[in-house]
């Protein structure tokens, strides 16, 4: 089974259908060469991507096809490869009966990318409450990926969050649960698990030779000394140890609050963070409009804009494709850095 054919184009979901997926796909094709977009189609109703360019006033080509004809058509028009299930278009009114297509488009996507006609998958936002009153059961697109590529491969899967911005690289250990919940679930295994990988995909997929890990504390001052909670002695510092045992270049824990300064930043090629918005606030904050998503320890690439669906401006022509180019260019950078690990 093929991680992608890395001369293909771009696979890219259309992700919930009543938000910004849909224009900002549009936005990121017309920004084409000037904005280094690479070749990619979009998975997506054929109906409501022509209703949504009218509507924001997008004057677009828009042009159905198939995944191994899309590159010869990107230049004059946006491929369109049709999903089988239809999309009500109600933008900024989020509808479970839309949630067959924003699945769909994720799983072929998925196949395409493993069955080598696309290079790699490129996800626009999906909404949670939609997708679970339809029955969906995964915590979020990072979660589902993973089983995506379990049910694929055979192979057990375990998926990695790092948001990447052009200042910051970091990556939440425990990604979508409450706070609460993050004590109880967070261990050295699955510290050291999420630093082998991190460690790992930094190497073959961005081409660092030897990428530098800061390790975050749990709690405030990581703990001070057992001060603030144990758990930074009892579970953090024991995988730090263990990963630099294994000879990957980690440091921690570390408090949280000093981790994020220019100074600090300048040495560490990514930083681990114990929960959600430990990663994503600064992240956030440095590169709201240039930071991506990717998913690693994923047998494909993986990116995704690092926003959600905006419902409250979609259909309005005023949403930024920013993120979704940046998902979209080191998503191209990721396969051709892959090609050539490769022929190494």
């Amino acid at each position: 089974m093929s991680a992608g054919r890395t001369d293909a184009p771009l696979a890219v979901s259309v992700g919930d259908p009543s938000g910004i997926g849909p224009e900002i796909a549009i936005t990121a094709w017309q920004a084409g060469d000037s904005a280094g977009v690479p070749p990619f189609y979009l998975l997506a109703d054929p109906a409501l991507i022509k209703a949504r360019a009218r509507q924001i006033g997008a004057n677009v080509a828009i042009m159905e096809t198939l995944p191994g004809q899309a590159a010869h058509h990107f230049p004059r028009a946006l491929p369109v490869v049709p999903l089988y299930a239809r999309h009500l278009d109600s933008p900024g009114k989020p509808n479970s009966a839309n949630a067959a297509g924003t699945i769909e488009a994720i799983d072929r996507a998925v196949a395409d990318c493993l069955a080598g006609g696309a290079a790699a998958v490129v996800t626009c936002p999906i909404a949670k409450k939609p997708l679970y009153d339809a029955g969906f059961r995964f915590p979020g697109h990072t979660e589902y990926l993973a089983h995506l590529a379990s049910r694929h491969t055979g192979a057990e899967v375990t998926p990695v969050m790092l948001l990447a911005g052009p200042e910051l690289r970091t990556v939440p250990v425990t990604i979508h649960i409450a706070l609460a919940e993050v004590p109880k679930v967070l261990t050295s295994e699955l510290i050291v698990a999420t630093g082998r990988i991190t460690a790992a995909d930094l190497e073959s997929r961005f081409g660092i030779a030897r990428p530098r890990l800061a390790i975050a504390g749990l709690n405030p001052h990581a703990g001070e000394g057992g001060a603030m909670g144990a758990e930074d002695l009892s579970i953090v510092l024991p995988a730090v140890e263990a990963l630099q045992a294994e000879g990957i270049d980690a440091v921690g824990p570390l408090p949280a609050d000093t981790m994020f300064h220019p100074q600090a930043r300048a040495g560490y090629d990514a930083a681990l963070c114990m929960y959600h918005d430990q990663a994503l606030i600064p992240a956030k904050t440095l590169a709201f409009d240039e930071a991506v998503n990717v998913t690693l320890g994923l047998p494909f690439i993986r990116t995704s804009p690092d926003h959600g669906t905006a419902f409250d401006i979609a259909g309005k022509g005023i949403a930024r494709a920013d993120s979704l180019i940046a998902a979209l260019r080191l998503a191209r950078r990721l396969a051709d850095s892959g090609r050539r690990t490769a022929a190494a």
